[in-house]
């Protein structure tokens, strides 16, 4: 995959994850990433440069992280600097995965994430 396919991709899920309701996704210079947040919560990381390692972590059920990684073990790994049972990295570069499969396990995470919070904190997301 050309580094311009790889960054369409990180600029698709970057406005995915905007537009769920009360996420932001911005730039966290100190891990040198996009950074998935809802509501002071990572839901995901992401690589903010094109290259052909460039990955996006997000969360899931270990049960259902474990499947991923048998149905897609070139494509994706346990979470890169993260709780390898709760997370998962996938590679931007491979196309095992097409953009709505990956849109949809981005919002997996963010749900995921939004179940945790308080009933408080959920009211202020709606």
């Amino acid at each position: 995959m050309e580094s311009t396919d790889i960054q369409q991709r990180i600029k698709k899920f970057k406005a995915f994850g905007e537009s769920l309701t009360g996420a932001t996704v911005y730039f966290r210079a100190d891990w040198n990433v996009f950074y998935f947040d809802l509501q002071g919560k990572m839901f995901g990381l992401m690589n903010h440069q094109a290259e052909n390692q460039a990955m996006i972590t997000l969360k899931n059920l270990p049960i259902v992280n474990e499947e991923l990684r048998e149905m897609y073990p070139e494509t994706i790994l346990p979470g890169y600097h993260t709780n390898k049972n709760h997370w998962n990295s996938i590679k931007l570069a491979s196309l095992d995965l097409d953009d709505e499969a990956i849109q949809f396990l981005i919002q997996r995470s963010y749900q995921l994430v939004y179940q945790k919070l308080t009933k408080k904190q959920q009211a202020e997301i709606h």
